[in-house]
């Protein structure tokens, strides 16, 4: 297990950047510049309003310390390749989703570890573990930044070779996603079962919250049907293996998956049943 967590976990999501940057272009940065405005609304709801709903659910449901941790952590990532695929499935503006997820999850090298340096301290106080905000900062550039990084030069440089390893590594990337998530909640199966109940209807009302928060500020900001429809799923839908591997990265490995992970978790498991609804609803509009 402390093998799996400590090399294979930011290996996994490593290969999850890469897979992501594989499939940007320069263009997809430089579109921020020349659609500023249905960007900024986008970023305001993945950078403020996303941790705001995270605390107030914390709040309402009363949870206990880790969970609520891990809720924030959740809360703190940007999000991934699946926030661009259903985009795609719900014909929303394709384009402003992988802009809002390439330049997010590079400022999340910045942001993420003191936020949840912050909510770890703030909600688990005496029994808060020692987070290194630096080290943490490192090991967010190193499998996050980095990959997409490197991804983003591949299709510059060698757009050829990039499309022919595209498919195979997006492949890649959801089976390590799946054994990420099964690996976290074995390694928690009793904390898990105990706390399901709250934290499921916890997370589902988040998740459901966060995309009619993201829907109805677009169309309060006189966004686009389609645009609007992106900056929903952009504020709902998480990077949740990066929140499985934050906790581990705060946490460390000697006792396993931490509970800090149970969060995304089970997240990355409901956010597919809660999103269903709305592609579905999105696709027919």
């Amino acid at each position: 297990m402390d093998l799996l967590i400590s090399v294979g976990l930011p290996l996994s999501l490593a290969i999850i950047m890469l897979s992501l940057g594989i499939g940007l272009e320069i263009a997809d940065f430089r579109r921020v510049l020349t659609r500023g405005y249905p960007f900024a609304i986008g970023a305001l709801c993945q950078v403020v309003l996303l941790p705001v709903a995270a605390f107030a659910t914390v709040a309402l449901f009363a949870l206990p310390p880790e969970i609520a941790v891990g809720f924030m952590i959740l809360s703190f990532c940007p999000g991934g390749v699946t926030s661009n695929i259903l985009s795609k499935l719900a014909k929303g503006d394709v384009a402003l989703s992988v802009s809002l997820t390439a330049v997010i999850s590079l400022l999340s090298m910045l942001t993420v570890p003191f936020l949840a340096a912050w909510s770890i301290n703030y909600f688990m106080g005496d029994d808060a573990p020692e987070v290194s905000i630096t080290g943490l900062a490192i090991a967010m550039f190193l499998i996050t930044t980095l990959p997409v990084a490197i991804g983003v030069s591949i299709r510059h440089f060698a757009i050829e070779f990039a499309n022919r390893i595209e498919p195979g590594l997006s492949k890649l990337a959801t089976t390590l996603f799946v054994l990420v998530v099964l690996a976290a909640l074995a390694g928690n199966w009793q904390l898990f079962v105990d706390n399901l109940g709250i934290m499921g209807a916890g997370l589902i009302t988040l998740n459901l919250g966060l995309l009619l928060i993201g829907l109805g500020l677009a169309r309060v900001a006189n966004l686009s049907w389609n645009e609007a429809k992106t900056v929903s799923i952009e504020t709902g839908i998480q990077n949740s293996t990066l929140g499985i591997t934050l906790a581990a990265l705060i946490t460390g490995t000697e006792s396993g998956f931490s509970p800090l992970a149970l969060p995304s978790a089970v997240y990355g498991i409901t956010m597919y049943a809660v999103a269903l609804p709305f592609i579905l609803w999105f696709r027919r509009r």
